[in-house]
């Protein structure tokens, strides 16, 4: 389903809303700047829920950050220069360089930062519900796109058997193709210790459809979620509320696992055909050799992507999906 867009008037209207928030926020926060009495130091934000932030410091306690006017747009996954102002709180003065950001197209179809500084995306799918070939795909190109790594992780392998076909012809397919993939089962406790290996050291972002088991592969990696969105709500006085949106937790092996119930697109409106492409890395040892410079990929003469496919040297499914992502960016910007 196609998002609605929003008129002029409806554009101008959310923005003028927006922009007081913000005028109060300022003032909030220059307010608490001016009750500063420590150093500037480094820390990293775990949450945002409007015009503030939890932000885990050194020892991983957290404090509720209101935010300074003009750092740009803060999101999950960022490290910031924060003052102590009080117990439990604090402002961000300053956003750290990122290596990487992952962007979600927001109520305007302008890119939102959704998380930062990500090292690897790991995509969840299940045999029921039955992957979403586009969906996962479009995951993978996100993530080739920003520069991090792509896991598949395919949960709920005790229902897995020769019936699911589809599922062990794609997880096969992006194994071909260079991807890492997981077979994991929380209900047996099998190949989650391969999945910690994989999240060790890293800042990953988990994400699938509704219904892969997502929840519960996260508690199983996280024995302490409880305590981590408790100590999580204390400080954003937010109470549950905080798990809605994006939130970093620290793993007890190693690294950071962020999770972001409910995302379910990410920046192909702003994707060029030629990045797009890209996003396809089994695509790119033949895009160059087509007859035509601006080759679709689809019936053109002396394509060399579609010939590569009749060769079985490219997944059919997935030409489909980069097709498919295609079409859906021209639609998007004509």
């Amino acid at each position: 389903m196609s998002r609605r867009r929003l008129s002029k008037r409806q554009l101008e209207r959310v923005e003028k809303i927006q922009e007081r928030r913000r005028a109060r926020a300022e003032a909030r926060a220059v307010v608490a700047l001016n009750q500063a009495e420590t150093a500037p130091q480094h820390g990293m934000v775990v949450t945002r829920h409007g015009a503030s932030v939890a932000v885990a410091d050194s020892t991983h306690d957290i404090h509720h950050c209101l935010l300074r006017q003009n750092i740009g747009h803060v999101c999950c996954g960022d490290r910031v220069v924060w003052l102590h102002t009080g117990e439990g709180t604090g402002v961000v003065t300053a956003v750290l360089d990122r290596h990487s950001v992952l962007a979600r197209p927001d109520y305007s179809g302008r890119d939102k930062p959704l998380a930062a500084n990500l090292t690897q995306i790991v995509v969840v799918i299940a045999p029921d519900p039955a992957p979403t070939g586009y969906l996962v795909d479009q995951y993978l190109v996100a993530a080739e796109t920003i520069g991090i790594r792509g896991l598949i992780a395919v949960n709920k392998a005790e229902l897995l058997d020769e019936d699911d076909g589809a599922v062990l012809e794609r997880s096969r397919g992006y194994e071909a193709i260079g991807y890492p993939v997981i077979h994991t089962s929380v209900q047996r406790e099998h190949g989650i210790n391969a999945l910690i290996a994989h999240l060790r050291n890293e800042t990953s972002i988990l994400v699938g459809q509704s219904g892969v088991g997502k929840s519960s592969l996260v508690k199983a990696l996280l024995p302490d979620q409880d305590i981590q969105i408790g100590r999580l709500s204390a400080a954003t006085g937010l109470g549950r509320h905080t798990t809605s949106a994006a939130t970093l937790y620290f793993l007890p092996h190693g690294g950071t696992l962020i999770d972001s119930p409910g995302v379910r697109s990410f920046r192909l409106q702003t994707m060029t055909r030629y990045e797009l492409e890209q996003g396809f890395r089994e695509l790119r040892p033949y895009a160059g050799a087509c007859q035509f410079g601006n080759c679709a990929h689809d019936r053109e003469p002396g394509c060399a992507v579609r010939n590569a496919a009749e060769r079985d040297e490219i997944p059919k499914w997935r030409l489909d999906s980069f097709r498919h992502m295609a079409r859906q960016i021209e639609k998007q910007t004509s």
